[in-house]
């Protein structure tokens, strides 16, 4: 406990000695420097405050009239009530092209088709299969190449020099 209490004094110290040697040595011109900034703050601050909070109602006011005119669409028959995948956040989207073809991935896919946010477990199956495959062609490649290399060692035993 006593080397807390040292720690304490110490932090204490070095606090007092920084903060008295770094206002003992300003100058008078860092001096009315340092009243300058300070005064320009203290007088701009509430100004700055209100001209911010009337940027945010400004931009809580339009976002409350574009959710008005939303229910107000809704309400009229305009656009559709909003479902469950849309509070979820799987808003229907456009799935992506793939580039290449791939004869597993043929889960009912069509190119161009409107995938919701239920959908995303289909893609990440199909990532999946095509990242153990890759890996599988990968182990076979490595697998012939060992054969050939063996094979190779078994010629060069009956070679002479």
């Amino acid at each position: 406990m006593a080397g807390l209490g040292d720690v304490a004094s110490m932090v204490g110290n070095r606090f007092v000695n920084n903060i008295s040697g770094s206002f003992g040595s300003l100058t008078i011109h860092q001096w009315i420097r340092l009243v300058v900034i300070a005064g320009a703050y203290m007088l701009l601050r509430p100004y700055l405050i209100k001209l911010g909070s009337r940027f945010q109602m400004k931009q809580h006011e339009a976002d409350e009239k574009a959710s008005l005119e939303e229910a107000a669409a809704i309400a009229a028959g305009k656009k559709a009530p909003l479902s469950a995948n849309d509070l979820r956040g799987g808003a229907a989207k456009k799935a992506p092209q793939q580039p290449e073809s791939d004869p597993d991935d043929s889960d009912d896919d069509v190119p161009g088709a409107v995938v919701s946010g239920t959908d995303w477990g289909k893609t990440a199956r199909k990532r999946q299969r095509r990242v153990l495959r890759k890996m599988l062609e990968a182990h076979e490649q490595a697998l012939v190449d060992a054969q050939a290399d063996d094979e190779d060692k078994d010629i060069e035993e009956f070679l002479e020099d």
